[in-house]
């Protein structure tokens, strides 16, 4: 760390403190904050006055954000600098909006449930955290909440253990919680129904990028390139036929430049079930000719998933959606018989 950003870092750091109720500790100074060894936490924690749990309670440390242990007591407690990643709250402030604002405080910390940089099977330690965080982020309580603590566990996993093999699955997994949170709130506003992918918001990219640029050619940059695919494809289509043509072109094109990806199979059928829609677009415009080409390479691609992917629940749809091709059964605008 250069002088001048830890300079910052413990002006920040004094400012949060001298806000905070009058029993708190004061913090040490520059010099011990920067030698601290670092750590976080893969449970929920509250900092405290003294090393007691008697002593006032200063806030809660939640998992997943950093400490700086600056001295340890001999019955099992550690003075810390807590939040000291604080110089990340601007990005996860714009991710989880109020919710990531935390502010750095000194005190004492029970010394239970910490992975220290460099721990044995600390990275095993924080990608189990992680998924747990992730599982409770799929259920209908808390789900923000731990959401951020997920992320920030995967986060702490490629900058504490740069070297674990786990590092591109943890990249991969913190970017897309970004990626989701980011289209749940583009979906949420009124320009998720314009056509046009440019007249709404867009889902940041610069992680994702990141991805494809340091794995290129591995399963994380097909799964970062997967979702890129979003901020082009239409909002609603409002019945232009030129939505599903140029979106069935776009799922067709990332399995050709992706062709190992654990999407292939489902983009080439969405390529399928957009050229199915097309053709029932073009029929609806009386144009049987273009109707007739469009339902003929739907059905291409179909087969396409079938003899690929034959073990896939995707070959079973395509088999389907090919079945209801030829039968004339309407794929877009079921109301039309």
């Amino acid at each position: 760390m250069s002088i001048s950003r830890a300079a910052s870092l413990f002006l920040l750091l004094a400012a949060a403190a001298a806000s905070l109720p009058a029993q708190t500790l004061p913090p040490p100074d520059a010099k011990a904050a920067r030698s601290g060894k670092t750590a976080t936490l893969i449970r929920d924690s509250v900092l405290f006055v003294g090393p007691s749990t008697d002593s006032h309670r200063i806030q809660p440390v939640t998992q997943g954000h950093e400490v700086s242990i600056i001295e340890t007591a001999n019955n099992g407690w550690i003075r810390v600098f807590a939040n000291t990643d604080i110089e990340q709250n601007a990005e996860e402030v714009e991710v989880f909006g109020v919710d990531a604002k935390i502010a750095p405080a000194s005190g004492w910390l029970l010394d239970k449930g910490l992975v220290r940089k460099g721990q044995a099977n600390g990275d095993l330690l924080l990608f189990g955290a992680a998924i747990s965080a992730e599982a409770v982020a799929t259920t209908g309580a808390g789900q923000r909440a731990a959401a951020q603590q997920a992320r920030l566990l995967y986060k702490r996993l490629t900058e504490y253990f740069p070297d674990s093999p786990l590092v591109p699955e943890a990249m991969w997994r913190s970017a897309d919680i970004r990626w989701q949170l980011d289209r749940a709130d583009v979906q949420s506003r009124p320009s998720a129904h314009e056509k046009e992918n440019y007249l709404r918001g867009q889902m940041n990219e610069d992680e994702m990028r990141r991805i494809e640029k340091k794995y290129p050619h591995t399963k994380w940059a097909d799964l970062a390139a997967w979702d890129l695919i979003q901020n082009k494809i239409c909002g609603d289509w409002q019945g232009s036929v030129k939505c599903p043509l140029k979106e069935a072109d776009l799922y067709e094109k990332y399995v050709a430049e992706h062709p190992d990806s654990p999407r292939a199979a489902q983009s080439l059928y969405e390529a399928a079930w957009r050229m199915a829609a097309a053709g029932d677009m073009y029929s609806g415009e009386d144009d049987k000719a273009k109707a007739a080409t469009a339902r003929a390479k739907a059905t291409e691609l179909g087969n396409q998933v079938i003899s690929r992917f034959g073990t896939s629940d995707y070959a079973a749809r395509a088999a389907t959606l090919i079945y209801k091709v030829e039968q004339s059964i309407p794929i877009y605008g079921s109301d039309r018989d």
